[in-house]
């Protein structure tokens, strides 16, 4: 195994650095179940300001702080929409139904996108044999569109046909800052249209943990009994908070850098003969190995005896992903090997690697 990891299966890999890591250590903290730490309350100000919301709450993980949002809008039996990759739906472990028995009713858009179109007429009418319909659900980057990014007017548009419908707007927003440098907006303006975002600080930002629901005080006052109830209880977090609040001043505009890399990967990528792709909009790269080329989990297990971990996400495709801990040279080293292991065949690999949450054979 090479010295040297390129690391490339997600951006949740992202190692602190020294300075965030100062910042963690540094940290004033106090119980935050009593109110008391005040660098936890201050990144709840920090962020719900940056949104353009009245509060926020600081929670361990984006699935958590997704599953709160729910917990806010919906009651058991209640319903929400989403598109049919969106993570909330498909990747937290069945959370709205077995956490607050709430079903999700998929809808197929464009590349994890959703627009009014999609969402006309789905609304259940007022019936006993049916499921009230509450929430509308968006993925901003959308994961398995390929970090594709909602335009501020399809968001303007979704918002205002939701509210006029009396339901409420969640923004899965894993990846809300990356959609912010490349949507060309603010985080307020993305987020003006909907009532409750997640923002994750432990992937392209660079944090070992931590996300925050953002919303109203109300809305993050019943958020709050919902940590609790989910086991989200934390007390000297403001080591976690500090390194949160280091990101937000620190990490944002860099990731310009990484949306940058993804795409010379992604042309380098585009260059090899077996390779199929769509160039990236933001740190995330999907791309498909011709069958005659062989398999994606083929590919993996390869790379990764090479020094390269990138996952496959079904039998020919797979998704790298860049972030602060993979450099240029990285990047356009990861797609060299690549085209050699594709020049050099694949037939006598053994498949060791079995993929992560998105592969499906």
């Amino acid at each position: 195994m090479p010295d040297a990891i390129i690391e490339m299966r997600s951006d949740t890999m992202t190692k602190p650095t020294p300075a965030m890591r100062e910042a963690i250590a540094n940290a004033e903290v106090g119980d935050d179940m009593s109110g008391e730490d005040p660098t936890v309350n201050r990144l709840e100000a920090m962020i719900a300001e940056r949104l353009g919301k009245e509060a926020a709450v600081f929670a361990c993980s984006g699935t958590q702080s997704n599953q709160m949002g729910v917990r806010v809008h919906c009651r058991p039996g209640d319903e929400l929409l989403i598109e049919a990759w969106g993570h909330i739906a498909s990747y937290e472990a069945g959370g709205p139904a077995a956490l607050s028995g709430v079903t999700c009713r998929p809808i197929i858009g464009r590349r994890g996108l959703l627009e009014v179109s999609d969402l006309e007429g789905q609304i259940h009418n007022d019936d006993q044999h049916l499921c009230p319909t509450r929430l509308v659900c968006v993925e901003n980057t959308a994961n398995r569109g390929g970090g594709v990014v909602y335009s501020l007017g399809a968001m303007q548009q979704i918002g205002a046909w939701a509210h006029e419908n009396g339901l409420k707007v969640h923004m899965d927003g894993a990846r809300l800052f990356n959609a912010v440098v490349a949507g060309g907006y603010t985080a307020q303006e993305i987020c003006e249209p909907v009532d409750t975002i997640s923002v994750c600080f432990s992937k392209g930002l660079g944090c070992p943990m931590g996300s925050a629901l953002i919303g109203s005080k109300e809305e993050i006052r019943v958020a709050r009994r919902a940590r609790k109830l989910f086991g989200g209880a934390m007390r000297q977090s403001g080591m976690m908070a500090a390194a949160a609040i280091y990101a937000l001043e620190n990490n944002v505009d860099r990731m310009q850098e990484d949306h940058d890399n993804a795409r010379a990967f992604a042309e380098a990528l585009s260059q090899i003969e077996g390779i199929e792709i769509e160039m990236p909009e933001t740190n995330l790269v999907f791309f498909d190995v011709e069958q005659e080329y062989g398999t994606a989990f083929a590919l993996s297990s390869r790379l990764r005896e090479l020094g390269v971990n990138i996952n496959p996400t079904g039998p020919q495709s797979l998704r790298a992903c860049t972030h602060l801990d993979v450099t240029r040279e990285q990047s356009l080293r990861a797609a060299e090997l690549i085209g050699d292991c594709l020049s050099k065949g694949l037939a006598d690999v053994a498949e060791t690697i079995t993929g992560g949450p998105y592969a499906n054979r």
